[in-house]
């Protein structure tokens, strides 16, 4: 992770569980005991890549010949899991576990070289042991294997918001009854020199550990707080008319009223932007009458974003850990136009109105808490054609990747091994 980030941190075959519909009915029976109800993140997995060491973090053998971004993503797993107990996954079955996680640059320097021998040697020189990797939804595989996640395996690649999106996608699969525990978080490699953004690269993991907080409160865990996404669209064009922040700052105050927060209530915020015009449109909208009335925290922190995805998952892991017991808002764009708010609220203020309550805001489930909004939120679908129901225009791009031959075409697939991916739309 580069310096001006420094500051932040870090920088099998089965056949899967049912898949519920969406509105919540499933969520009584895919527990089994355990609703998967009042998600909450009981482990967080940093890595920076300044002095990582694979050995040290993962152990001597097997890992030696796995993109370094996967590296990344086990070690900070390996942290989050240790932080959450051992029973964080093994308290349910591989079929009711799952993973997401987004990355804009894991694979980069791995085609650069890829591209390198075929050029000049030829495709039969290329190792077999980092071939497959050419596929970027391959770099979560050993995670699967490893912790035996067999509910999903998905990847996101949507610019700079791709992380948040696990975060949002893993606990609508959750809450719709895919799966029972999640694993989620973002991964990066540093970009090669020469590659456009890679001044600006970023390197390193984060990971979270979520599950519903009664099974964290039955084993004794305490919960480290909430997280409730809701990602969006503001087209570039339309940010960089004079209308552009009141269009960003009417879909901020949807996505937060969306999420549950209260306008009454303080709200922290984080903003990772940068100067396209969608980035300077969001950052202009960042003020109290434009974000509904609600009484900031502090001065909201613009913080430069990098070329990737890592930054804004880092920040929702600082705010969960913050001494501040304000809910904390999370904010991010891309100069492609794809945007995303991440909501956090520690477990100190879990019990205060207004927080958010991933229940109502993800799925269309029932309000579970005061303050909720009823209505699920608008998921940015991860087949590449989806159309934004926000901003009424499509991005074009960037979903989740098919992470198995044969996944459904626009819905996110997974690694091999594991089963189709969660059903996501939009209200």
């Amino acid at each position: 992770m580069n310096d001006a980030h420094a500051a932040a941190g870090p920088r099998t075959a089965t056949k899967g569980a049912p898949l519920g519909r969406v509105g919540g009915e499933a969520n009584g029976e895919a527990a089994g005991g355990d609703p998967v109800v009042g998600l909450v993140v009981t482990g967080i997995g940093t890595v920076d890549a300044d002095g990582f060491d694979f050995r040290a973090a993962l152990g001597r053998h097997g890992y030696k010949y796995l993109p370094t971004a996967s590296q990344y993503f086990l070690a900070a797993a390996k942290r989050a899991l240790a932080q959450a107990g051992p029973e964080a996954l093994e308290a349910v079955g591989p079929e009711e576990r799952g993973a997401a996680v987004g990355t804009n640059s894991a694979a980069v320097a791995l085609h650069h070289r890829m591209d390198r021998t075929v050029t000049t040697s030829g495709a039969g020189d290329l190792s077999p042991v980092t071939a497959p990797y050419f596929s970027i939804n391959l770099f979560g595989s050993r995670l699967a294997t490893e912790h035996d996640l067999k509910g999903f395996n998905l990847t996101f690649t949507s610019p700079r918001v791709a992380g948040l999106e696990a975060l949002q996608t893993g606990q609508r699969a959750l809450l719709t009854g895919r799966a029972r525990r999640l694993l989620a978080g973002a991964t990066e490699e540093a970009l090669p020199e020469g590659e456009p953004g890679a001044g600006t690269s970023e390197a390193g993991a984060v990971a979270l550990v979520l599950e519903p907080e009664p099974a964290a409160r039955s084993r004794g865990v305490a919960p480290l707080g909430r997280v409730g996404v809701r990602s969006f669209f503001l087209p570039p064009k339309a940010a960089a008319s004079a209308e552009g922040p009141e269009r960003a700052a009417t879909l901020l105050r949807d996505a937060l009223d969306a999420l549950g927060h209260r306008p009454d209530q303080p709200l922290a915020v984080t903003a990772v932007l940068d100067g396209s015009p969608v980035g300077e449109a969001m950052a202009a909208a960042l003020d109290e009458k434009a974000l509904g009335g609600r009484p900031p925290a502090g001065k909201p922190e613009l913080v430069p974003a990098g070329a990737g995805a890592l930054e804004p998952v880092a920040r929702v892991a600082a705010a969960l850990g913050a001494p501040a017991g304000h809910a904390h808002a999370v904010i991010t764009a891309a100069a492609e136009g794809n945007a995303a708010v991440c909501l956090v609220t520690p477990a100190r203020t879990d019990a205060t109105r207004g927080g958010p309550d991933v229940t109502s805001a993800e799925a269309g489930a029932a309000p579970a808490g005061p303050g909720a909004t009823p209505g699920g939120p608008d998921v940015t679908s991860a087949g590449a054609d989806a159309t934004p129901v926000e901003a009424g225009a499509a991005p074009g791009r960037d979903g989740a990747t098919p992470g198995a031959p044969g996944a459904t075409p626009g819905g996110p697939g997974i690694t091999p091994g594991g089963s189709a991916g969660a059903e996501v739309g939009s209200r």
